[in-house]
């Protein structure tokens, strides 16, 4: 055989080879994958598809991805623009508490490394049954963005849940006092601030201060080990816009009203952020069971019932029809079966 007939054998043999691993490889991922879920995973591809491009004009939110979640220090935002609404929808009255929380927080912004992607891929993991024994782990850690609600535990559960963690939006009833635990070390901690002791809870844990228990309808961690660098506090501006855009519920109530106030759920807050923020929104772990059964768990965790959601200060049914609205429109995609 002639040198150069020997080069071209060595080239086609080696080609031929490397097609077979990258098929391999190839069918190897693709099985893996198909084994916990039955959805595409997040790519470019998604972003530059036609329903993202045209979920906003469905949608009429009037929003960008440009959009800033957090409240900042040097945009003495009370001097300029003073809210006429107190929490949870305005700041009137809590200016205070804000300058103190805000003067020792050392960031207010999302890290670079997301803040600079040219498509966020998101999705945000409710607390619900419906992940259940889903397998949707792998899948989950693929995103850019993961959102996770409240004090929802990853340890124990990450082959439904995932272990990848973004932000994760709480407020002092629903905070773990040590967020590492279920957590990634660099997890930004959102506080959502419904109510004006929720911010004197922050600054009481912030400054070493004597803790005031009264105001909170469960005793939140009077330690808490969230790492100051690490805390946002989300402006309430998106709490109002969920409130009033999406879900269409009064912000004041007429004086002596006898009607208990309805303030949207952490959850579907998450989900119109990550509208306003993320490029692709997917949801998992939303919905709550249609059974009747007051004995049936509402969580994936722990040992909730929906006989716990009676009283609840929340329009289940309203944010339900909601999200459906939002799935139907193409903004939002479930993981998972849901009713």
């Amino acid at each position: 055989m002639s040198l150069k007939a020997a080069k071209t054998w060595s080239i086609r043999l080696i080609s031929a080879v490397l097609f077979f691993i990258s098929f391999y490889y190839s069918h190897v991922f693709l099985q893996s994958y198909s084994a916990t879920s039955k959805s595409p995973p997040p790519s470019k591809t998604v972003c530059d598809s036609w329903v993202t491009s045209k979920k906003w004009e469905n949608l009429s939110f009037n929003v960008t991805r440009n959009t800033r979640l957090f409240l900042r220090l040097d945009d003495f935002f009370w001097k300029d623009c003073p809210s006429t609404l107190p929490l949870p929808y305005g700041i009137k009255g809590s200016e205070l508490y804000l300058l103190k929380v805000l003067a020792i927080m050392t960031s207010y912004e999302m890290p670079a490394g997301i803040e600079n992607l040219s498509c966020r891929t998101c999705v945000v993991i409710g607390n619900g049954f419906g992940i259940k024994n889903s397998s949707l782990g792998g899948t989950i850690n693929k995103y850019d963005v993961v959102i996770r609600l409240n004090d929802a535990p990853i340890r124990g559960y990450e082959e439904d849940v995932g272990n990848k963690t973004t932000m994760r939006f709480f407020y002092p009833e629903s905070a773990s006092y040590n967020p590492t635990i279920h957590n990634d070390p660099d997890t930004i901690m959102v506080l959502v601030p419904f109510k004006q002791q929720d911010l004197r809870w922050l600054k009481e844990i912030l400054y070493d201060e004597k803790r005031v228990r009264k105001g909170f309808w469960k005793p939140p961690p009077q330690i808490w080990l969230g790492k100051t660098s690490h805390i946002r506090i989300l402006d309430p501006f998106f709490l109002r816009q969920t409130a009033s855009r999406l879900l269409k519920i009064p912000l004041n109530l007429p004086p002596k009203s006898n009607q208990n106030p309805v303030h949207p759920t952490t959850g579907i807050l998450a989900i119109y952020v990550a509208l306003n923020y993320c490029d692709v929104v997917h949801i998992a772990g939303f919905g709550y069971p249609e059974s009747k059964n007051q004995k049936h768990p509402i969580h994936y965790y722990g040992y909730d019932t929906m006989k716990s959601m009676k009283d609840s200060y929340h329009d289940l049914n309203h944010e339900a029809e909601a999200l459906k609205w939002l799935e139907d429109s193409g903004a939002i995609l479930y993981l998972h079966p849901h009713s």
